[in-house]
């Protein structure tokens, strides 16, 4: 369809209006000389804006309204307005990549208007080490990899081979920058607030379209400013301020809110502990995360070769913090100085415990308190600073001649974070200490973990550095108790082999037979030679890929060029069936699983094999367990669904509070999609998921009446009224129905007109076919 928006002149205008924001000397990477930073022309959108709003802004204001496409017209109101906006740069984990090329590659143009780069290092499964695993991944993935270079290539995406690390820590080192907009296809792209830049998770159809030239709507976000007094010391690390503040947000208190930090507690914070504090923002469902420019940033900036970007920084550093008095709809005071280490969960991030009360918690909740591993790394937690805190501890022990007798494991965030601990000893003294070095990626964090050592079933806890601990995560097993904490308080825990054990109060005996405990630890925050980049993992795109080609393999079960959904029929349905009355938390994790899965994310047929079998059936308390009302009999949620679709019925998902919360994945959408759903109706959406299901032409709804939930069964039958007539506020009435009875309720939605468009079309993509036809 884009064939036809090659020639369409508005979005040649776009074309022209975006090359123009990167005309200045500085450039936006070094790997990218050609794309220029240009903070003045961030600066005449904004004083179009400040002359309309005379008011002061937040510093995520002023990012967002400075790449407005129409800041002279731009309806800006928080929490309602949606915003038409120009990002710098889009990034994509390999993954979520496939579906966004293969979509990209549907529209024909010949290479991407905005810089954007894919980064593989979700597919590396940890089972060996780094070197074997690394290998394997190779191999099995060849024809995912093979494609989305060769993607990247023809259609001028840098690519980051397997092994260079993991998509976050890449854009910290190289393409993040104070002020910056960036979407990318990953929940966890606000890490990169830790330089200062509004980075969102989205998914892939948004990418699609901003790489295609086009202005990306979101909605104007709402602000909670945390204020930081105090400063770190000792054990309190920079990952216990997004645990606290996770505790007493929750998951969803985030929700449609850009999380700004600011205060004098800011300075005492590194570079990348502000990445690691906008990285778990994700987690409490925030729009994004980000600090204000500092001189902190400024030397990982000088650390990283991008001198030239900190002093231009320099020049602007009015436009890189919020205005004195800028308004936020809410505060939240956190005193770094008293501020102790958490250990937050299980199976959800914001069951905060501060260390003191820990060890009567796992008492009193009967959690199994011996721990059967511990996992330091993620993209949360993968820095030069984080790996020297927990060397830091290990050496303490190792010093009294004792180590960790129960899996350790090490992920480091990139190939320039594993070098340099490589070359500085870090890595020597963790492996000494009983740990195992994984491949530069997501591995466990992820589900990509080949864990041998508890069988499914069996209750066992265990200890992360990493963001998210639903259940089965990390290893598919949902009696796996994980706690997230920092890197160095994960160390101390699985050296001891006891979640009860405090390391700021408890003793540990040595070899020996003396008592001691440990000192707090440290480490620096940045090398003192250069950081050693390592292997050269990144390849470059060509300045002219048109003669290169991309090939599908028709017969492939990893890689399947898509279909167009069918548009809305103009009907408002009638007796659809309730696909699954979902209880309690229902993840993307449980929507569209991660882990083995992951293969056939290229493949919307084989992937949709997946869709919901880990949400718990309110019916009777089973996953992967639905009665079909059509024949009367249980089977999994996937056949039962493709049953419904392969006999024209199509269905409904009855959901609870924050339904999708976590990753950006858009499988979670396009597989209910696929399968035939018609509309998800919840208590309450994760900010992501609402708009990638709308983004795929299906009707996220929401009861008005969140105690209507209870009312429904899952043998009842959904019509809804209200479709025809679909419009910004519109109410749609759901008519529910046994057969010898039925009750309405009132359904809530915040769809806009173009989505409104969206779903009459069948999804986004149709939508803007259209558009061009009628042009």
């Amino acid at each position: 369809f884009f064939s036809m928006l090659r020639s369409f002149t508005s979005f040649q205008r776009t074309a022209v209006s975006v090359g123009k924001c990167f005309s200045s000397s500085v450039s936006m990477s070094p790997l990218e000389p050609h794309n220029k930073l240009n903070y003045q022309k961030v600066e005449d959108n904004l004083k179009i804006v400040r002359d309309r709003l005379n008011r002061p802004l937040t510093l995520g204001e002023k990012i967002l309204y400075g790449r407005l496409e129409d800041p002279k017209g731009q309806d800006i109101k928080r929490g309602e307005s949606y915003l038409r906006l120009y990002p710098d740069r889009v990034a994509m984990q390999d993954a979520t990549a496939q579906m966004a090329m293969l979509q990209f590659i549907s529209s024909t143009l010949p290479k991407t208007a905005v810089p954007s780069t894919i980064h593989c290092d979700h597919l590396i499964s940890a089972h060996k080490g780094g070197v074997a695993d690394l290998a394997v991944a190779k191999e099995t993935n060849k024809e995912v990899y093979d494609f989305l270079a060769s993607g990247g290539a023809k259609y001028g995406l840098g690519f980051w081979k397997p092994g260079s690390g993991i998509i976050h820590q890449i854009v910290l080192e190289n393409y993040a920058f104070p002020g910056g907009l960036m979407i990318g296809t990953d929940s966890h792209t606000p890490n990169a607030g830790g330089l200062g830049m509004v980075a969102i998770g989205v998914g892939g159809a948004d990418a699609v379209d901003v790489m295609a030239g086009l202005p990306w709507e979101l909605k104007a976000p709402k602000y909670i400013g945390v204020h930081l007094k105090g400063e770190l010391s000792g054990w309190t690390s920079p990952k216990d301020v997004i645990l606290k503040l996770a505790g007493i947000l929750t998951v969803k208190g985030g929700t449609g809110c850009i999380v700004e930090y600011f205060g004098p507690g800011v300075d005492s914070i590194s570079c990348t502990g502000m990445g690691t504090i906008c990285n778990m923002g994700a987690e409490i469902g925030a729009t994004t995360s980000l600090f204000p420019y500092n001189h902190r940033m400024a030397a990982y900036l000088k650390s990283t070769v991008r001198s030239d970007i900190a002093k231009e920084a320099d020049k602007f550093a009015s436009l890189l913090t919020a205005d004195e008095g800028a308004k936020y709809d809410e505060v939240v005071e956190i005193d770094l100085s008293t501020l102790e280490p958490h250990l937050n969960g299980p199976f959800t991030p914001d069951l905060a415990h501060p260390i003191s009360q820990f060890a009567q918690d796992v008492e009193k909740e009967g959690y199994p308190s011996k721990v059967s591993a511990g996992l330091i790394g993620s993209c949360t937690n993968s820095s030069y600073e984080d790996m020297s805190r927990a060397a830091n501890i290990a050496q303490q022990a190792l010093d009294h001649g004792i180590k960790s007798n129960v899996p350790f494991t090490i992920t480091p965030g990139s190939e320039q974070i594993r070098a340099t601990i490589a070359r500085d000893g870090q890595m020597d003294v963790l492996n000494k200490v009983g740990g195992t070095v994984l491949a530069n990626a997501c591995g466990p964090c992820i589900g990509q973990w080949q864990r041998e050592d508890v069988p499914k079933g069996e209750p066992n806890s265990i200890v992360t550095s990493y963001n998210r601990n639903f259940r089965r995560r990390n290893d598919g097993n949902p009696d796996t108790h994980a706690f997230v904490t920092s890197p160095e308080m994960v160390t101390a825990l699985v050296i001891a082999g006891d979640l009860k054990f405090n390391p700021l109060t408890d003793s540990l005996t040595g070899a020996d037979g003396k008592k001691f405990k440990f000192s707090a630890p440290v480490g620096d925050e940045l090398p003192a030679k250069d950081f050693d980049p390592g292997e050269d993992t990144y390849q470059k795109p060509p300045a002219d890929g048109s003669s290169l080609s991309v090939v599908v393999d028709p017969k492939s079960d990893r890689l399947q060029l898509l279909t167009p959904f069918k548009p809305w029929d103009g009907k408002e349905p009638t007796d659809m069936p309730i696909l699954i009355k979902t209880r309690g938390k229902c993840t993307t994790d449980d929507i569209s699983a991660a882990g083995p899965w992951l293969k056939y994310r290229g493949h919307l047929e084989n992937i949709s094999q997946n869709m919901l079998i880990g949400a718990v059936n309110d019916e009777n308390g089973d996953a992967n367990n639905i009665k079909n009302q059509l024949t009367g009999e249980y089977g999994e949620v996937p056949d039962v669904a493709a049953h419904y679709r392969d006999n024209n019925t199509p269905w409904v998902v009855i959901g609870d509070q924050n339904y999708g919360e976590g990753s950006s994945r858009e499988h979670a959408a396009l597989c209910p999609r696929f399968m035939g759903g018609y509309a998800v109706i919840v208590r309450s959406f994760a900010r992501i998921h609402e708009t990638n299901l709308k983004k795929q032409g299906l009707l996220p709804l929401t009861f008005k009446n969140p105690e209507d939930y209870d009312r429904i069964k899952s043998h009842h039958k959904i019509s809804l009224s209200g479709i025809k007539d679909l419009k910004p506020g519109s109410e749609v009435v759901m008519t529910v129905s046994d057969g010898s009875d039925s009750f309405k309720v009132s359904l809530a939605h915040t769809f806009n007109d173009a989505q409104v468009q969206w779903f009459r079309a069948g999804s986004a993509l149709n939508a803007m076919k259209n558009k061009m036809k009628e042009n």
